[in-house]
Formats: C-alpha cells, structure tokens, sequence
C-alpha cells in the first residue's frame, strides 16, 4: 500500500500549503504570490527536462488541458478564499470530495464499497462539524475575520449588491472544486500512459505559459518584492514534493481516486495545529475533535 503512504505525504503538504498561502498573500496580493509561486515550482522541476521528451501529440494536449483546469482553478480559488468569510469557503471546499468521488465512480466505474461509503460520510460529517461549530464556541477573533471580510464587500459594492458579490465568489469557489477534482481525475487518466517526470514538467510548462500570457493580457504587475517572500519559495517546494508524492500514487494501478479523495483530507490536521501555531486561533480542542472523526473515517474507507 506504498501509493496510501504517498498521498497521505500529499494532503499533509496541502494542509501545510494552506497555511504558507495565507502567509504569503498577507505580504503580497493574490496575483503576485500565484505568478512567482507558479515559475519558482517550475524552476524546481526542470531537472526533470531530460526524461520528459518523447511524448505523443496527444498527451501535450492532454497536459495542457489539465494544466488550464488548474491555472483557472486557483484564481477562482484564491479569490473567493480572499473575499469569502472562511467558514462559507470551507463548507464549499468540502464539494471537491463529492465531485472526485463522483467522477472516479461514473468515469473510472470504481465501486464504492460499505466501508467507504462510511468514511466518506464520516469524512464529510467531520467537515460539517469543523465549519459548524456550536454557538457558544464562537470567539471574537473569528467574528473580527468576518468583519473585516463583509468591510471588504461592502466597499466593493459600487459595481455590485453585497448579495450579488458574495453569490458571484460562493460561484467561483464551486468552479475551483469542480475544476481540481477534473485535474485529479486526468492525472489517473494520464499516469497510466506516462511518467511522473513528463506530466510534472510539461504541466508547469503549460501553467507557467498560461500565467504569463495572462499578466500580459491583463498588465497585471508583478513587484520584483515578492521574490523576498520566503513563504511563496516554502509553497513551492511543498508543492512540487506532494505532486511528486500524487502522480506516483496515481502510477500504481491499486490506486483509486475514490479512496485517494478520502485520504487528501488529513490536510485538514495539518491546517488545524497550523492556525493553533501561527495563527493563534482558538478552540484548538474543538477542532481536533472534528480532526479525530475525520482520521475515524479516513480508516474505515481504507477497511478492505
């Protein structure tokens, strides 16, 4: 069960994401961090140059698809991680999970068994709980995040109703989800036929490509600053290690993208001590609780 043990490095490494990402954007804005995290990620896979060749056309189309699914994803992402309150975007966030099991169960024709289905409902239970936390356990620090988000839109407002604003971001959150869970399904597609080395390099190829055409097109600038940022270098590095870790787990033919959705949630334990740690948030115990059902139904899915 080698390919369990890598994407658990994975979601490990996108829980950690998660918290460098919020580092990242408090010095520099979304675009900036998106840009140089992208091209950094690519500088570290062109070592990989030489054993990425001699692919068939069809496979660059294939890369370049998956890598536009991505690109599009994480600008809706980012943005309505910004402009959304945490917990909207949090419940959101839980829909990748339904769509990549959804899609590795119709496209893949992966059966789901009895144990699954249970810890993909715990897993989900376990979710709802951590971003529906009982009344009395909410704090101030989390109604001043609220706050300062709703300040946020209700200064956006000269082009749009609040309501307007907020259901146009809950949109973009939902193509995000939709759009990884696409991307996660073509790398089972694509694993089959080629290496980790040419689907690594050819898709920061294509993402890179895709970032600096838009910046182009749109003369977004880029401060030569964000380079000092050493929170985009540490997402960088995090990133290309937990692609390694999933393109190779997608190799191995045992995998299932149904049990690897499952899997990718230990982030949540990542993201939980983050915030604890670097964040100071409280209700530390409540939180590990909901961790605690989450690992529950991570285990049960794995039960064969």
């Amino acid at each position: 069960m080698s390919w369990v043990l890598l994407v658990l490095i994975y979601g490990i490494l996108k829980g950690a994401r998660e918290l460098t990402k919020k580092k990242a954007m408090s010095i520099n804005s979304v675009m900036e961090v998106l840009v140089v995290y992208t091209l950094i990620s690519f500088v570290m896979v062109i070592p990989q140059a030489p054993d990425a060749g001699g692919l068939e056309a069809k496979y660059y189309f294939l890369i370049a698809v998956k890598s536009f699914a991505i690109f599009v994803a994480w600008i809706c992402g980012f943005y309505s991680l910004k402009m959304l309150p945490v917990s909207l975007y949090g419940l959101l966030d839980l829909s990748r999970v339904l769509f990549s099991t959804f899609m590795g169960v119709v496209f893949l024709h992966e059966a789901l068994s009895g144990f699954q289905i249970a810890g993909l409902c715990i897993v989900c239970a376990g979710l709802l709980l951590l971003k529906f936390k009982p009344r009395f356990l909410s704090v101030q620090s989390e109604k001043n995040i609220s706050d300062k988000v709703e300040t946020t839109l209700l200064h956006s407002a000269t082009e749009y109703k609040n309501n307007d604003r907020i259901s146009f971001f809950i949109i973009l959150a939902l193509i995000s989800c939709i759009l990884n869970a696409v991307s996660g399904f073509m790398d089972k597609i694509l694993m089959k036929e080629i290496t980790r080395s040419q689907l690594q390099f050819w898709y920061m190829v294509f993402l890179s490509a895709y970032y600096l055409i838009y910046i182009l097109i749109t003369k977004t600038k880029i401060s030569a600053g964000v380079l000092k940022n050493i929170w985009v270098w540490v997402m960088a590095l995090m990133f290309v290690i937990g692609d390694m870790a999933l393109f190779e787990a997608n190799k191995n033919p045992d995998s299932r993208i149904t049990v690897m959705t499952l899997i990718k949630q230990s982030g949540v334990i990542v993201a939980i001590l983050g915030g604890k740690i670097f964040f100071k948030e409280k209700n530390i115990l409540y939180k590990l609780f909901c961790a605690a059902v989450i690992i529950a139904g991570i285990c049960i899915g794995l039960i064969k």
